[in-house]
Parts: C-alpha cells; structure tokens; sequence
C-alpha cells in the first residue's frame, strides 16, 4: 500500500484550500503548501466506494444518522481506546471549532474565564476572544525538548481568574504531546476542585504513536462526565475534513441541552448527510489503511528527525508522541520572528504555520504537516538547508 501514500496528486484548482491560497496569497506557484492539517492521500478505498454509490443513488436530502451509524462510532472506539460510549451522548457538529464555540457559550457568559495550554490550536484562542470571554493562559513548560503541564501554574490562574471552562488539545496540537492518563487525572482533579467544565479535543486520538497510548478524557476522568464535552472526528484520521461531520460526546443531561440550544439558536440542525457515509465507511473498513498511514507519517518523522540531527542542527525536532505535524525549533538560528517567517516562505518557499499563531510564546518555531508524500518532505528539507545556508553566505 506504501505506493498509494507516494503518488503525488495535484490538488491545484480543486478548490483546495491548501494549495489554492498559494497563488491567491501572491506567493511562487512552486511553494510547498505544508500548514493546515489535511492529508495530500486519497481516502481509504471503503470511503470512495461508499461516497461513490450514495452518489450513485442520487438523493441528498435531510438525513439523521441511524444505529448502524453508532454502532460504527461505538466499535471504533471501543476498539481502538477502549472507551465505551453511548448513543445519547453523541451530538453532531460541522467540525470541533463548532462545539468549542458551543461550549464556551453554553457553559459561560461574557466576561467569564477560560483557559487554555498555548502553545495550542489557534481556534482555541477564536471561540474564546469573538465570544467576549476573557482569555487565561497556562502555558506548558518546555525544558529539554519536552513539553509538559505546569500543573502549580494551571491551579493558581484556575483560582484567581475564577476560571469557568478549560480547554485541553488531547492529543496535543502542535507540541504532538499524547497526555498519559495520569496527566489527565491531575487536570481532572484540578477540574472537580473548583467545578469547571470541561473540552477534550481529541481530533488527533487515532494518531497516537507506539508507546504512546491515546487516552480519552473521559475514560481518565469518568467522575467528571456530567461536566465534559469531549470533540471526535474521522477529518484527521481519514482526510474527510471537507466533509465537515464531527461527533461531540456530551454524557451530562443538563450540558448536553445548553450546548444543544446553543447549536439550534445558530440554526446549526441537520448534519451533512455524505460525511455520515464516509465516516461508517471509515471506521468500519478504513483500520488497514490508517495503520499504513500511520507507518508512513513515522517514515516522514524519521527523515525529518535524522536530516536535521545531520544536516541543520540549528533547528530542533520536538519529538511528537502523536499527530502528523512535526513542530521545529529554530530558536537556534538566532533570527527574529520576522526572519525566520521571512528564510521559511520567501527565501525557502514552504508555507508552515509560524509558531506565533499558536501563542506569543512560540513565535520562534514553525510547524510542518508531513502528512505528504516522502518526496515532498525530501525536497522541503533540502530547501530549508539552501535558505539556512543562504544566511551565512550574506
């Protein structure tokens, strides 16, 4: 199956946000797009079969999802995190932006307290800031390469910010931390102390690494069900994001309901009826194809990790637990935020997301998808090693 995951495909004028905000954006046609998190892989062959015959049958109309949806959503994590869930826990969303947003307006007013873990998933500081509550940052320790909670830090803003609501990036996005279950209860117990609710965005659970188990929040945490609003999706783990189909675990009545109101009073109802498809396809026949997948991403972290250790030790892996984005160092290059932003898209021409949009405290790293074929990440790290060595030749 590796040839499937080699084949470069031109996404070029698909309307593909990736690719087609290059030349929108005044930037070299021949610039790796390698920022937001999708795959540059067909989906799994179950995926396109199944796509393909509802489109063959020609009738998009309202749909609900049925028994046989659940019980898809239910075997795949049971099986894969074993975590049982439950039919009337499960809401559905256009994507886990929709039920953070949801959240922190169902579980708190304006002018309320949220926190957050920067460096962290951007949309997290959107839903907080567009929403007027106010913004609390728990910053994660970063010593030797490593990324950790600062748990002392976390319970001293939860108590004198009089914080509501907190939201936890499970697996972590962009360090690639996979918390382990007894990083989770420390959070949880931090969380039952002063009674606040609870978000685990676990889009990246499905890419948890060897010897590095996904634990959901819930499975970790059980005490807290009635305060927890837990975010899956099929997107990451099949490249199904366009397809907008989330599913929201919600096990407490009365959350459940506020979030519900606040889903309807934003007219946001019916689901999309094609990602329902492809999401049952997925997780009843895509396993074989997310494990070659997954083999491969560590084949691209590989190549990364060994190409900078030999080459440009400047720049500095994080080494990830999970996900498929790799998140570099370059506080070692010695260069301002403007120019390292400047050396990675102009002088390099690799579009990464620079570090700052996951927080001020990061502004001097960059994160690279390698969700892409290896050819891409050979020919993206060579021309990091062109533009660094340009520097020294000024």
């Amino acid at each position: 199956m590796k040839q499937i995951f080699d084949e470069k495909i031109d996404r070029f004028g698909t309307a593909c946000t990736k690719f087609d905000s290059i030349p929108r954006n005044g930037y070299p046609m021949d610039t790796l797009a390698m920022w937001v998190a999708d795959m540059d892989f067909r989906a799994p062959q179950c995926v396109q079969d199944a796509l393909r015959d509802a489109v063959e049958f020609g009738i998009f109309g309202y749909s609900l999802p049925d028994e046989s949806y659940f019980e898809a959503v239910r075997g795949w994590f049971l099986r894969h995190h074993g975590w049982e869930v439950k039919r009337e826990w499960m809401m559905h969303t256009p994507g886990s932006d929709t039920a953070l947003a949801a959240t922190v307006r169902a579980a708190t007013k304006e002018g309320d307290s949220v926190l957050v873990m920067p460096p962290v998933y951007y949309p997290f500081y959107d839903v907080i800031r567009l929403n007027n509550r106010h913004l609390v940052e728990n910053h994660l320790n970063y010593e030797n390469g490593r990324y950790t909670m600062n748990f002392e830090d976390m319970e001293q803003k939860i108590r004198d910010n009089n914080v509501k609501l907190l939201l936890l990036c499970n697996p972590h996005n962009p360090v690639g931390r996979v918390w382990t279950a007894e990083e989770l209860q420390a959070v949880g117990a931090l969380a039952e102390k002063y009674n606040l609710t609870v978000v685990s965005d676990e889009l990246h659970s499905d890419f948890a690494f060897p010897g590095h188990p996904h634990t959901p929040f819930l499975k970790a945490c059980p005490q807290l069900e009635d305060n927890t609003v837990v975010c899956t999706s099929p997107s990451k783990s099949f490249n199904l994001a366009g397809l907008r189909t989330s599913n929201i675990f919600i096990p407490g009545e009365q959350l459940r309901a506020a979030f519900k109101a606040k889903l309807e009073s934003a007219a946001i109802r019916e689901p999309n009826m094609l990602g329902f498809v492809a999401c049952k396809a997925a997780y009843n026949g895509g396993e074989a194809w997310l494990e070659e997948c997954k083999a491969y991403m560590q084949g691209n972290l590989a190549y990364v990790r060994a190409f900078l250790q030999e080459k440009l030790p400047q720049i500095k892996l994080v080494e990830p637990e999970g996900t498929y984005v790799a998140w570099l160092d370059c506080t070692g290059l010695g260069l301002t935020k403007q120019q390292l932003d400047d050396l990675i898209l102009h002088k390099a021409r690799i579009w990464l997301d620079t570090g700052s949009i996951f927080g001020e405290c990061s502004a001097l790293f960059q994160r690279v998808v390698l969700a892409c074929p290896r050819s891409v990440v050979e020919e993206a790290m060579e021309r990091l090693l062109n533009a660094v060595n340009s520097l020294s030749a000024v």
